[in-house]
């Protein structure tokens, strides 16, 4: 910048908000620690989702494509910079809802216009809006394999994501996570000998949560509670200091407690605790501690615990239902699996035409709705059987309520 110019990239970048050290100012900043805890459960989870991801992008480019995991650690804006080629193709796909955080996928420019030429069957194709649908596609069949196996591990079927938003921008203007983040890294290996990089990144709040979910204990988090312990926090069963004394001294007149100066050789000496006229003729025994008392001296007794018993609120089916059912049981119906709906002016279904995108009211990863003869009785999620697409299902409504539902 020697003519005191700014360059167009410079430009872009300032006009995102991006700060000078993404054009290569060092800045002092270097790789971010990722709690152990977190790096693992993250890994395991990646690499149980790979020969599904392998399978569905092998599906979807018409040639076969092995993802690997090749890492997956913390770091910042500066570190992530380095390994990114000048241009890139940036997807954001947000968690929105049963986990909340930044979450994206950045593509090196050659390995993003390499995927959309093979799934546009067409050579060095431009990467252009339709391109980046492709892309944006891709991740959204990522996500949406991520989402459905967190929901098998953890049940929680909460999880969505908001629709990818693919851009083909140089590095310095991709909106990272601020501060610290994780970087999943992955290969994608082709048939034909090509490897392309690939990064996922992951909000450091979301990637905890994550973490969390399927069972991880962060360093932080398992370190605090031994401090708990150690600090001498009270154990189940155990008689906090100062009572235990009181409640094992003997008992004198009254039914009250006496201290340790009250027992023993003490009460030899003054005959305290004793009534007028009564004489001590030797130390007295050793005394067993105390039952809790109540009020007016009542012992206290330990609540019966038992779970509620609730009864069932779905109807049962006489005999008589059931052998009509069964009457019926050969006779095909129509099932149908809905990815979405939406709603158009006429105008703009007459002015479709090839390479329009239509967007649904479905969010990525969200479960698809299984009707039968139009009536909601399912939902599912979509999966690849060798060269057709199928549902799995994943929630349904009980038998009586399909059927009162179908009437």
């Amino acid at each position: 910048m020697s003519d005191g110019a700014l360059s167009q990239d410079e430009i872009d970048a300032l006009l995102a908000g991006v700060d000078s050290s993404s054009f290569g100012i060092p800045s002092g900043g270097g790789s971010a620690s990722l709690d152990e805890g977190v790096r693992s459960a993250l890994q395991d989870f990646i690499t149980g989702t790979l020969p599904t991801q392998s399978s569905n992008l092998s599906m979807m480019t018409g040639t076969t494509v092995s993802l690997q995991l090749t890492g997956v650690d913390g770091t910042n804006r500066e570190a992530f910079l380095q390994k990114v080629t000048d241009m890139a193709v940036a997807v954001k796909v947000d968690f929105t809802a049963g986990l909340s955080g930044e979450h994206m996928f950045v593509f090196p420019e050659e390995g993003a216009r390499k995927i959309a030429s093979l799934m546009n069957h067409e050579e060095n194709i431009e990467l252009d809006d339709m391109a980046l649908s492709v892309i944006g596609e891709v991740v959204s069949q990522i996500t949406g394999t991520q989402i459905t196996a967190l929901t098998e591990k953890t049940g929680n079927k909460t999880i969505t994501s908001t629709s990818p938003d693919a851009t083909h921008v140089p590095k310095a203007v991709v909106a990272l996570p601020a501060g610290d983040f994780v970087r999943i890294s992955y290969t994608m290996k082709f048939s034909d000998g090509v490897e392309i990089p690939l990064w996922e990144v992951l909000g450091m709040s979301v990637a905890t949560a994550i973490a969390s979910s399927l069972g991880a204990s962060p360093r932080a988090t398992a370190g605090a509670a031994m401090g708990m312990m150690g600090m001498g926090a009270p154990v189940a069963g155990a008689v906090p200091p100062g009572i235990g004394g009181s409640m094992a001294s003997p008992v004198g007149a009254g039914g009250m407690a006496m201290g340790p100066a009250m027992t023993g050789g003490a009460m030899a000496q003054g005959g305290y605790g004793m009534m007028p006229g009564q004489a001590m003729f030797g130390p007295m025994p050793a005394q067993q501690p105390m039952p809790a008392m109540g009020a007016y001296g009542a012992p206290l007794q330990t609540p019966s615990v038992q779970p509620v018993q609730f009864p069932s609120l779905t109807p049962q089916m006489g005999p008589a239902e059931q052998g009509n059912i069964g009457l019926i049981m050969d006779v095909y119906m129509e099932l149908t699996v809905e990815l979405g709906r939406t709603k158009k002016l006429i105008k703009e279904i007459l002015g479709m035409g090839e390479g329009t995108i239509i967007e649904l009211d479905k969010l990525a990863g969200e479960p698809v709705d299984i009707l039968v003869n139009h009536k909601l009785i399912a939902k599912g999620e979509v999966v690849v059987i060798d060269e057709n697409f199928g549902v799995r299902v994943t929630e349904i409504v009980s038998p009586m309520e399909r059927m009162s539902d179908m009437g």
